[in-house]
């Protein structure tokens, strides 16, 4: 398995608590992740107690102490006579014993030392030793500042860290999901826009290859000892996050060092042997396998695809390669009576790569297929809805913010269309031709996403790596496109471009060497030109910004960290 990004999702300002707790690993917290995981209580205890240990082993104080007593058992007994005492009493001068040099020496006639006159007026006691070190017994000596009853500030370590991971209210939090030697984490930054500052703030590991991210809100249902640092109102910061695997993991953003999610959508139990069953025997059955049936209640097959109800904040959309899409109530108890997806819906003949909400009609669902159609539909009455043949495999779609009826289609054959929802027929036989095309890369456009702070503002990544840059206009009803910046950001072949929710001209982008970039667009004086007209109707003010534009975590200050930590 290759080194990659495969997803980012942006986190809005102001929403992270601002100091993150740490998870806590008790006897409720067992209970609960075996009811979750479905698996027994004694089984989840020797994993969690097995992944804390492994956590505790990797800091680098015990491994100083096993060093030092490693050292301290090798010293031998025929050492000894070599070994040199570094006590304070090691320094002191013993005037009755003469060296052996001293005898060898012939006597000189002018030496006076043997009268020891410097201290002829003093009387010393017979065991009272007289040197330059005679008075350090006198001092005390403490291990550390905790231990000096004469220092009054003391140093609280979980200060320090506390201060170290702080988010401020001005710093965005951007979550990737990474693969890396076979490992699979969620990586969260924090990006400080001021000072153009990007760094890892922690990470939390995940049980399979991770394929989609979705940032939320809603605070989902769970009995986690760990969810009473999470507040009250209903509100939170949460990652979901879909795998190779058929459940949905939810991970709180706001809780550090944390071994488990704080719920997941499926049935582990059901599905945790989801590998396609062999059909026939021979060599047929390596060439042929049988899909696994259909739960209308859970995924049997990979999530690609999520979306969160921005309206209807208890609902969560996904789409799967078992060729279904799902909706899933939050608020419900996923071990409680009636828990799994509350809907199913069965509209593509394939994989369901893709899946959106429309903003502004919370019931309106957009998906895409590689049964190369895209289809339209209200979730409540899932039968009456639109679509249509776009001619290649669907890699992303994407309503548009500015028109609750326009979206945006993206295809492996190198294309991205605009199609009018309500010029779509329900009959996908009949021609649905789009608005209009765009003829984006050399390669299957892989990413795709329409800016919500300027209209008409879109940008594309592809297999070529270049990340791309598009504006929209209209003229008397005739739109224009027109491709305002092109750029290679060193991330190998595109697989994700997100716009900032906050800076108008910031997005990010990450791909195939596993190595996100944000890219600071406003520094492209063409950039400027085509949308600083629309910056000043939307009422947002463009800040010009010198250097290439392009910030990254710094590599060179990694691997110094690294070998400092060797």
């Amino acid at each position: 398995m290759s080194n990659l990004i495969s997803a980012v999702a942006w986190v809005r300002r102001g929403v992270a608590q601002q100091h993150p707790t740490k998870y806590v690993l008790d006897d409720e917290e067992l209970v609960r992740v075996s009811k979750l995981a479905r698996i027994e209580l004694e089984d989840a205890r020797q994993e969690l107690e097995k992944a804390h240990k492994a956590a505790l082993e990797m800091g680098k104080g015990e491994e100083d102490e096993d060093e030092d007593g490693e050292n301290a058992d090798e010293i031998d007994a025929g050492d000894e006579e070599e070994w040199v005492d570094e006590d304070s009493d090691a320094m002191d001068i013993d005037d009755s014993a003469p060296s052996k040099k001293s005898k060898s020496k012939p006597k000189n006639p002018d030496d006076l030392e043997e009268y020891n006159l410097d201290d002829y007026d003093e009387e010393k006691g017979p065991e009272e030793n007289v040197g330059l070190f005679s008075n350090i017994k006198g001092l005390t000596y403490y291990k550390d500042n905790e231990e000096d009853p004469y220092i009054t500030l003391k140093e609280d370590p979980e200060d320090d860290e506390r201060d170290e991971l702080e988010v401020l209210p001005s710093d965005n939090l951007l979550v990737i999901a990474k693969t890396e030697d076979e490992i699979s984490q969620l990586e969260v930054y924090v990006y400080d826009e001021s000072e153009e500052n990007l760094y890892v703030h922690h990470d939390l590991m995940l049980p399979n290859f991770p394929l989609c991210l979705e940032w939320l809100d809603c605070a989902p249902a769970s009995s986690s000892s760990n969810a009473q640092s999470q507040p009250t109102s209903g509100f939170g910061n949460y990652i979901a996050v879909g795998t190779l695997d058929p459940e949905i993991e939810i991970w709180s953003l706001d809780t550090i060092e944390a071994m488990y999610p704080t719920t997941v959508l499926g049935r582990p139990d059901k599905t945790k042997a989801h590998i396609p069953v062999p059909l026939g025997t021979g060599k047929k059955k390596k060439k042929k396998t049988k899909d696994r049936l259909k739960d209308d209640k859970c995924h049997v097959d990979a999530v690609l695809g999520l979306s969160w109800n921005k309206n209807i904040r208890n609902l969560l959309a996904s789409a799967s390669a078992d060729r279904t899409v799902k909706l899933w109530d939050l608020s419900r108890d996923p071990l409680g009576e009636g828990s799994g997806a509350i809907r199913s819906f069965d509209v593509h003949k394939d994989k369901v790569q893709a899946v959106q909400w429309n903003a502004q009609e919370p019931s309106v669902l957009l998906t895409g297929s590689y049964d190369r159609t895209v289809r339209t539909f209200d979730s409540r009455a899932p039968d009456s809805g639109v679509g249509a043949a776009v001619g290649s495999d669907v890699e992303a779609l994407r309503w548009d913010p500015w028109e609750s009826y326009g979206f945006y289609v993206s295809l492996e054959n190198g294309m991205v269309l605009n199609f009018d929802a309500r010029t779509l027929p329900s009959n996908l036989d009949n021609p649905s031709p789009a608005r209009f095309t765009i003829s984006a890369h050399d390669g299957a456009v892989s990413s795709l996403d329409v800016n919500p702070n300027i209209k008409g503002c879109l940008v594309t990544g592809g297999t070529d790596k270049l990340v791309k840059v598009w504006n929209v206009t209209e003229d008397e009803g005739k739109r224009n496109v027109s491709l305002v910046t092109s750029r290679d950001l060193g991330v190998g072949k595109v697989f994700s471009t997100v716009w900032s929710p906050d800076d108008p001209l910031t997005l990010a982008a990450a791909g195939s060497k596993a190595k996100m970039q944000l890219w600071e667009v406003g520094t492209n004086f063409g950039a400027r030109k085509a949308f600083g007209a629309k910056l000043q109707q939307a009422g947002k003010a463009i800040r010009e910004k010198s250097g290439e534009g392009v910030v990254g975590v710094n590599e060179e200050e990694e691997e110094s960290d690294e070998g400092d930590e060797d």
